[in-house]
């Protein structure tokens, strides 16, 4: 493929996928605001990106086997958690940003254990079998991650109570 269309295809590919996460955040507000057909709207379109970015991944050879899918996720997180979270808080900290130091300290947290969870994921991918994992607890306030039946009572890393989890 050619440089400039490459190029073009990764800032169609983030554009698309930036889009795709707003929509759905936005329609998460319009709910809570009591407009469900607004809601339902963002959410189709959201979709709609989400296949843009789909295709353009695709077509820059992004989608590959689970082994290594995996290894792309565990780059990616190890790539946040040593090298970009760090830098953004200490400017975040740096220029006094409250809130940006507390969206990056939150992230960075979440991200490793994500690597983690990826990296226990492949080992066993690769010896051609899924894994064994039971629900997986997601912090609503911070991302933080945990596997069990239950949230833990209090986030450990924001302080969010249990009720603040999503089970996946």
């Amino acid at each position: 493929m050619r440089i400039m269309t490459e190029q073009n295809l990764r800032d169609a590919f983030a554009g698309e996928s930036q889009a795709h996460m707003k929509y759905l955040i936005y329609s998460q507000v319009a709910e809570k605001e009591g407009y469900p057909n607004v809601a339902r709207l963002f959410k189709a379109i959201a979709h709609a990106e989400w296949v843009h970015a789909r295709n353009h991944l695709k077509e820059l050879g992004g989608i590959n086997d689970s082994v290594e899918n995996l290894q792309d996720a565990i780059n990616g997180e190890t790539f946040e958690v040593e090298e970009m979270y760090p830098a953004y808080h200490a400017v975040a900290e740096l220029q006094e940003e409250k809130g940006a130091v507390r969206s990056t300290h939150y992230a960075l947290e979440a991200e490793k254990i994500h690597a983690e969870m990826y990296t226990d994921a492949k080992k066993v991918v690769m010896e051609k079998k899924d894994i064994e994992i039971g629900t997986i607890q997601i912090c609503d306030v911070c991302g933080y991650t945990a596997e069990g039946d239950h949230a833990p009572d209090k986030c450990p890393v924001c302080g969010a109570p249990a009720s603040q989890f999503t089970a996946f």
